[in-house]
C-alpha cells in the first residue's frame, strides 16, 4: 500500500536529562545531548512543517533544559501544527510553567508511581517525584488563573509508564494527583516497551508487564475501575503500545503514522529501534520518509518481527534491530549497558 505521510512526529530535542530513568527508551542522560544549536533546530522546525503532521511532541531527555525550546515550538504551531511537550517536571519553575502553557498545546509530566519511593526508584533520583508534583501545582494554578481571566484552561495531565514495579499503583496513582490538582485534564497509563534501556534482558525479566498484566492493563473492566477513580473532568487512557512493535503485516495493511527525529535532525527508520535513514538538516523531508517506508519492508525487519509472539520475544527483536541498523556508536552503547537491577534509589 502507498503510506502517506506522518501525522505525528516526535521530536528527542535532546538527550541531556537529569534523570537516570530505567526504562529510559532513548538513554538520555547516558549519551552525548546531541542538542543542535539554534538556527539548525529552527531548520528542522521548518522540515518539520514540510511534511505536513497534524502534531509535533517535544520529548527527550528533558525538552526544558533546551534554550529557545518555546520559539522553535512557535515556529511550528504556526504553521498550523499541534505542539505538545513531555516533560519530568524537573526543571519546571514558575516562569517556565506560565511559558509552557502560552506555546504548547498540551503538556504531559511524567509520573511513575503513586508515591515518591516507587516513582524516584523507577526515575532514578531522589526528588523527583517531588518536583513533579511540584510541576503539576505550577501547571494547575497556571490554570486557574486563565479560567478566572476568560482564558482556556492548560491541557495537563499525566504519562505513566507502567511496569510490574508500578502495576498494582495505577488506582492510587489516580487518586493522589486529581485530588491534589483539581484542574487536571488526563491521565495516561502505557505499558513500558523494549526500547532502548527497557530492552536489556534483565529489565524484560523483572520489569515489562506479563501477559495476564498487558490483558488487565487494556480491559474495560480495569479501565472503568480506574475511571471510577477520578473525578468525570478528567479522561483516562489505558494502552498496550502494541502498535510500536510495528508488526510487519498491520504496518503492510494500514500503514504506520509516527516519525521519530533525534536530536541533531537525524530521522529514525521506525521510532523505538535503532538505525536513522539521513538528517533533516541535508535531505528532503519527503524523501527520508521514503527511506524510513522502505525500512519496514526490509527483509531481516519482517522476519525478525513476524517472529514475535511474547513481550520477551519482542525484546530480543529490538536488540536484534539495534544491532543490525545501529551505528558503531550505537552498538557500543549497547554492550556498555549495565545489567538492570531493581534497587532503591
Amino acid at each position: 500500500m502507498r503510506h502517506p505521510g506522518p501525522t505525528d512526529i516526535i521530536w528527542d530535542i535532546t538527550y541531556a536529562c537529569p534523570l537516570r530513568c530505567t526504562h529510559c527508551y532513548s538513554e538520555s542522560g547516558r549519551r552525548p545531548a546531541r542538542q543542535l544549536g539554534h538556527e539548525d533546530m529552527l531548520r528542522v522546525a521548518d522540515a518539520i512543517v514540510s511534511l505536513g503532521p497534524r502534531a509535533v511532541e517535544f520529548a527527550g531527555g528533558e525538552p526544558l533544559l533546551v534554550r529557545g525550546l518555546h520559539e522553535v515550538a512557535e515556529r511550528i504551531s504556526r504553521a498550523g501544527v499541534e505542539v505538545n511537550l513531555y516533560t519530568s517536571g524537573w526543571t519546571l519553575t514558575p516562569a517556565a510553567a506560565e511559558e509552557a502553557a502560552r506555546v504548547f498545546t498540551r503538556i504531559t509530566v511524567s509520573v511513575d508511581g503513586a508515591d515518591a519511593a516507587t516513582h524516584d526508584r523507577i526515575r532514578g533520583r531522589a526528588g523527583s517525584f517531588d518536583r513533579a508534583m511540584n510541576a503539576l501545582a505550577l501547571l494547575d494554578d497556571v490554570s486557574r488563573r486563565r479560567t478566572a481571566r476568560g482564558d482556556a484552561p492548560v491541557m495537563f495531565g499525566v504519562d505513566c509508564a507502567v511496569m510490574r514495579g508500578n502495576f498494582d499503583q495505577m488506582g492510587d496513582l489516580c487518586t493522589a494527583v486529581t485530588s491534589r490538582f483539581g484542574r487536571i485534564r488526563f491521565l495516561t497509563f502505557g505499558a513500558a516497551v523494549p526500547s532502548g534501556l527497557a530492552s536489556r534482558p534483565g529489565f524484560g525479566d523483572l520489569e515489562l508487564l506479563t501477559g495476564e498484566q498487558v490483558r488487565t492493563l487494556t480491559s474495560p473492566e480495569h479501565h472503568d475501575t480506574l475511571r471510577a477513580r477520578v473525578p468525570s473532568s478528567v479522561v483516562v487512557n489505558t494502552n498496550d503500545n502494541a502498535m510500536l512493535l510495528m508488526r510487519p503485516e498491520l504496518v503492510e495493511r494500514y500503514g504506520f503514522p509516527l516519525l521519530q527525529i533525534e536530536p541533531d535532525g537525524d530521522v529514525r527508520a521506525m521510532p523505538i529501534y535503532e538505525g536513522t535513514v539521513g538528517s533533516l538538516l541535508s535531505e528532503d523531508p519527503a524523501v527520508l520518509w521514503e527511506r524510513a517506508v522502505a525500512r519496514w519492508s526490509d527483509p531481516f525487519v519482517v522476519e525478525t518481527l513476524s517472529a514475535v509472539r511474547t513481550w520477551a520475544d519482542w525484546a530480543e527483536a529490538t536488540r536484534r534491530i539495534d544491532y543490525r541498523f545501529g551505528s558503531d556508536a550505537v552498538r557500543r552503547r549497547i554492550d556498555r549497558r549495565p545489567d538492570y537491577q531493581a534497587t532503591p534509589v
